[in-house]
């Protein structure tokens, strides 16, 4: 299927889609006004004008703007905006990597030592390790829902979710703070998953097994989502399709913004620098102030966190789990040190 057929594909299930770069996992790239300078993605014209600018952010289920961007450039991949479309993907990672303490392959879940784990190297033996605990059949292997190999060895199952007002939080697997398993990745709200049949460099993101739609989240897997953190509090209801923006109010100048805008605004700045623009240590110094600021009480953890998140998806976006890790620890730490600011804030 070509990439456009794919898009509409996706949007006649229900799924808002975005640009990928072509033969990238990867959003497309903003416009150069987006890219060079931080804004709130609220406040951005370019969704109103049908530019796909923000990534996921830009998702949408207009088959005339998807028309639009797919003829204006054919080789674009697709990625789905996991919140909107109702789903949550279980991103099965088999990197290369060294295997953490017991303890913290399943969070919350103490491994007996009697345990034997002997040859554990990735997310489809720590998926396994927690059906089995749980006496469930193993999520990897269920032929009910849609999985999709990709080019790196891992897989993405993909759960519809039921439409009861339960949100998911999207999380990395080597998150200190918010996961389901080591190397067990979950895509949901405030992410996206690249769709069945695109193609990069490294192989083609491949369905498997008999079914081609996403089946029920199983009831025990959206347990262990509420167990490890993932249960969104806010529980409005999120669009299935781009809404046209109304002018949002900026926000008053405080004193905490005063502080924190700038080293926001550094991170964003690295956009136009893929490498080599000390990103990690803007990201991780803008975070760490900014969970002072939350102690503090100057700032809300959930306005920080979307604060942080937006600059650093604008200058990274191809590294959502990553920079949620940056995020969560940088904040915690942070947060061990309030930050007191002279007068109101």
């Amino acid at each position: 299927m070509r990439p456009h057929a794919v898009a509409r594909w996706c949007v006649e299930n229900g799924w808002p889609v975005h640009p990928l770069a072509p033969g990238r996992k990867t959003p497309a790239a903003n416009c150069p006004g987006c890219s060079e300078s931080w804004h709130p993605v609220q406040e951005c014209s370019c969704r109103a004008a049908g530019r796909w600018c923000h990534g996921f952010h830009a998702a949408t289920t207009d088959p005339v703007r998807i028309d639009a961007w797919w003829q204006e450039a054919p080789g674009m991949g697709v990625g789905v905006a996991c919140g909107p479309a109702r789903l949550v993907v279980i991103d099965v990672d088999a990197h290369c990597a060294e295997v953490p303490d017991r303890n913290r392959l399943l969070p919350g879940i103490p491994i007996p030592e009697q345990v034997d784990l002997t040859g554990l190297t990735s997310g489809f033996d720590t998926l396994a390790l927690l059906a089995a605990f749980r006496q469930q059949p193993n999520p990897a292997e269920n032929e009910q829902t849609l999985r999709v190999r990709t080019p790196s060895g891992g897989l993405h199952i993909w759960y519809a979710i039921p439409h009861d007002g339960v949100r998911y939080r999207s999380s990395a697997g080597s998150s200190p703070k918010v996961a389901l398993a080591w190397q067990v990745d979950i895509r949901a709200d405030n992410g996206y998953i690249v769709a069945p049949m695109n193609r990069t460099p490294a192989g083609t993101y491949t369905p498997v097994g008999p079914a081609r739609l996403p089946g029920p989240l199983p009831a025990w897997l959206a347990q262990e989502l509420g167990r490890t953190g993932h249960i969104l509090t806010d529980t409005r209801p999120r669009p299935t399709a781009l809404p046209i923006p109304r002018k949002a109010a900026r926000r008053s100048p405080t004193k905490a913004h005063r502080l924190l805008d700038p080293l926001l605004t550094e991170v964003t700045a690295c956009a136009v620098v893929p490498h080599g623009a000390s990103f990690t240590e803007k990201l991780n110094r803008a975070a760490y102030t900014a969970g002072g600021l939350t102690a503090a009480g100057h700032l809300t953890e959930a306005e920080a966190s979307e604060l942080l998140e937006e600059a650093a998806q604008s200058a990274r976006p191809h590294q959502i789990q990553r920079n949620r890790t940056i995020i969560d620890s940088a904040l915690a730490a942070g947060a061990t040190r309030p930050l007191h600011l002279q007068g109101h804030p």
